[in-house]
């Protein structure tokens, strides 16, 4: 299945207090899951742009939770495509695609001891449900078929090229620990492999 642009609009971007970015967002239609994914077109796409596909995070994106390192992650691949040019992909998996009120519900089983993985099986889920299919199909659509990739995830990169993406590098995101999350980021390290290096944090 193929998607196409559907439209496209200039909005100024400023995150975690940082300068405006100028940005073209893009919407799309025939995407696989039939959501409402955004791509955000940021300085000036090379051959081979930088590109992240950042996952919605509610609590961390807009209301700056510190039980994740959300946040940060989006503010920082906002600066640094503007600067290299490329493409911010906005997908709508909240939760690692399990949902809102899910993920909440997982938050509470953390609260009482289980990582962000156990928490999820304890509630009949997936670990991560995340599938980047709609994420090569936007690529594909803005004629993108060769990036960089901004992520510490090994999977979207396994996902990407799978589906037609040709990653010609992953390249790591900074690393946002702090007492509130590394419980969380060491999860993501040592269950699904994500390249992160972490400071000697209180676990």
């Amino acid at each position: 299945m193929t998607a196409e642009v559907r439209t496209r609009v200039r909005i100024p971007l400023r995150l975690g207090g940082g300068p405006a970015v100028d940005a073209e967002a893009v919407t799309f239609r025939g995407l696989a899951d039939g959501g409402e994914h955004l791509a955000f077109v940021l300085g000036t796409p090379g051959d081979v742009p930088l590109v992240r596909p950042h996952s919605e995070c509610l609590t961390g994106d807009v209301f700056g939770s510190a039980r994740c390192d959300c946040g940060p992650q989006l503010a920082e691949a906002v600066t640094r495509i503007a600067e290299a040019g490329g493409y911010l992909l906005y997908l709508r998996q909240e939760g690692r695609g399990i949902g809102l009120y899910n993920k909440l519900d997982a938050y509470a089983l953390q609260d009482g001891g289980l990582d962000t993985y156990a928490a999820n099986a304890a509630l009949g889920l997936p670990e991560d449900a995340r599938d980047y299919t709609v994420a090569a199909q936007m690529l594909g659509a803005l004629d993108v078929g060769r990036v960089d990739l901004l992520s510490n995830n090994p999977d979207k990169a396994a996902q990407l090229r799978a589906a037609g993406i040709a990653v010609r590098e992953q390249v790591p995101t900074g690393v946002f620990a702090t007492e509130n999350n590394v419980r969380y980021l060491r999860a993501k390290a040592e269950q699904t492999g994500h390249t992160l290096t972490l400071p000697g944090l209180a676990s």
